[in-house]
């Protein structure tokens, strides 16, 4: 079963990283990711950019209208993601749960629809 898992982070916190912190956190996934592959249990991963470098795109009535970062202000915002593959949402949380920036952020593991299901989409 497939997993998406989303990463939030407050950018402050991560910038307040002193370097020697930021390179051992940074070498911490860099060493997850590397295990989690080598299992077969990690499909892909990115980290993304800051949400102030984000657009918000909707369309209502025909009408199409971009704002400039990300939809609701919070603190915390998605810094990247990672596919994951785990028996059951008990795996994938222990997935997740080892994912370093789990200790200063917050992870949301959600299962992948398949398929888009005929009779309603939630």
């Amino acid at each position: 079963m497939k997993f998406l898992c989303l990463a939030y982070e407050q950018e402050q916190v991560l910038n307040a990283l002193s370097r020697e912190e930021w390179l051992a956190l940074r070498q911490e996934t860099l060493d997850y990711v590397r295990k989690l592959r080598q299992e077969g249990q990690l499909l892909a991963t990115h980290a993304l950019r800051s949400a102030g470098t984000a657009k918000t795109l909707q369309r209502r009535s025909g009408e199409t209208t971009v704002t400039d970062g990300p939809f609701a202000e919070t603190k915390e915002q998605i810094g990247g993601y990672f596919l994951i593959e785990a028996a059951d949402m008990d795996a994938a949380l222990r997935i997740a749960g080892g994912w370093p920036s789990a200790r200063i952020g917050t992870i949301e593991v959600r299962p992948i629809e398949e398929t888009l299901p005929e009779e309603r989409r939630y």
